[in-house]
Parts: C-alpha cells; structure tokens; sequence
C-alpha cells in the first residue's frame, strides 16, 4: 500500500566502547528515501578488544511514511551471539578413522594385502591375451 519510506536513519548502538573499536564507517547511518520493495544495506568494521561471547541488539531504524505524521520506529533483524577469539579445541576429524587403525591397522594390513594377490592372480593379464 506504501510507495515510499522517507527520512530514513538507521542507529546501531549496541557495541560497546569496552569491547569494540569501529576500524572503518559509522554505526549510524541516514537515507532521504526507500521506495517499496528496494533495499538499503549499511556496513561498518570493528575490531574486537576481548575475548568472549557477545550477544548484541538490533539496530533502530526510524522512518516516515506520508500517510502518518508521526515517525515510525523499526528493528533490525538481530545477529547471532558472537564468539569472539575464543580459543576452541581443535577439531576432531576422522577421529573414529584413527581409533580404527590403531586398534586393527595389522589386521587391514594383511587382508588388504591377501586381497590384492588373490586380485592379481584371478585377473588375467593384457600380455597373455594378446598372445591368443
């Protein structure tokens, strides 16, 4: 039903001073107009100061719209809790692989061996059948 959203500011507070430094832009930012259906995309960097989890909240953005005198107020989607430099455990890959042959890697050894010759010796060779 709307054509367009006027005087549009988006204003992110949520990183903290302790936690964070803005590396590059601004955590607010002001648009004159957004048609229907368009999108806006605003972007700033930060460089966190400690370690840890960080959960923060959604950016505000006002805006007014020609039907309502009064400024409308929206949120943001919110971003997923960061866990930032946290020290994590190295992966676990191929875990179960490692447990396997340490507990029977003689064992695969000999069949894969036993298997291989009983392989070369059932399969007939390219040079006996360019004799026939």
């Amino acid at each position: 039903n709307f054509r367009a959203a006027y005087d549009l500011s988006l204003i992110d507070n949520s990183w903290p001073q302790d936690a964070f430094d803005i590396v590059n832009g601004n955590t607010s930012h002001s648009w004159q107009k957004l048609d229907a259906g368009g999108h806006l995309s605003h972007s700033f960097e930060l460089e966190a100061k400690r370690k840890g989890m960080f959960h923060g909240a959604p950016a505000v953005i006002y805006f007014r719209i020609p039907t309502k005198s009064v400024q409308q107020e929206a949120y943001s989607t919110p971003i997923f809790p960061l866990d930032i430099l946290e020290e994590r455990p190295p992966e676990k890959k191929f875990e179960w692989a490692k447990r396997l042959m340490a507990k029977y890697g003689s064992q695969i050894s000999v069949i894969s061996i036993v298997v291989l010759f009983i392989y070369l010796i059932i399969t007939p060779s390219k040079a006996s059948k360019k004799k026939r």
